[in-house]
């Protein structure tokens, strides 16, 4: 798009995480037509706010091209984790699968086949999936400039780590998903956006490409398990993904980590 200005949005969605004064839409000027847009825009965001100790990745089917977010290192917390509401503004829970990198992918000549980037896996962990949005409701602008805010990203809890997780077919994995310790989502898992290896070796190879790779360290998320359940303060999370692990976290009604 001629005269499009990813550094408006940007400033723009740090303005609003700043001030607490979320955003109706974006400068016209300023909103993102591709997804090459959208990633110029959140890696602008990300820079500004400090290291990205992680990613989540989808895609709308199995066949379409997948997408990525970054998420910031400190909105990454530990199983358990007693989040304050004052962090998030909309709150959405998901039960997902991550996979941490023991290597670093940095960007190479030729594409990293599926093997190399599987040999950089260190683990795989059940993780709770935090949804947020830097606009004034959820679901209320158009695809891209959503996911030019960080994909919705708000936070990421991450469960224990499974090393021998080679043994685990990801789109077969039954889960109980708990809100308040009632059982709101039962089954097997799943992805939409298909195959969970697919999604990282994208990644690797096209979703971090310019910004220097997978980094040792960090976390890839692969998408909801479970569905989305919007939750207010108060509410206890809780996701078991059977041969994998448990993770969990509440968030507070208070304004301040416990």
């Amino acid at each position: 798009m001629s005269g499009f200005d990813p550094d408006v949005a940007a400033q723009a969605f740090l303005d609003a995480r700043r001030t607490r004064r979320w955003l109706r839409a974006l400068p016209e000027a300023a909103r993102p037509r591709t997804d090459a847009d959208a990633f110029a825009i959140q890696d602008r965001v990300a820079a500004a706010l400090g290291p990205v100790g992680g990613w989540k990745v989808g895609a709308a089917t199995r066949e379409s091209e997948p997408f990525r977010g970054p998420i910031q290192g400190d909105t990454i917390f530990d199983d358990g984790a007693r989040l304050p509401a004052g962090l998030l503004h909309v709150i959405g829970v998901e039960g997902e699968l991550a996979y941490r990198f023991e290597r670093d992918l940095p960007p190479w000549e030729r594409p990293y086949a599926t093997e190399e980037v599987l040999e950089a896996i260190g683990s795989l962990h059940p993780v709770i999936e935090i949804l947020d949005t830097r606009f004034e409701t959820i679901g209320s602008q158009d695809a891209l400039s959503h996911r030019a805010d960080h994909q919705n990203s708000g936070a990421l809890v991450v469960g224990p780590a499974l090393r021998d997780w080679r043994r685990i077919e990801s789109l077969r994995v039954p889960i109980r998903f708990l809100l308040n310790g009632t059982v709101r989502h039962q089954g097997i898992g799943g992805n939409s956006a298909g195959d969970n290896i697919r999604l990282l070796v994208w990644m690797a190879n096209v979703g971090t490409r310019g910004v220097g790779g997978i980094r040792s360290g960090q976390i890839v998320t692969t998408g909801s398990c479970s569905g989305t359940d919007w939750v207010e303060p108060g509410t206890e999370i809780r996701a078991e993904f059977e041969g994998v692990g448990a993770v969990g976290a509440s968030i507070l009604r208070t304004e301040r980590m416990e």
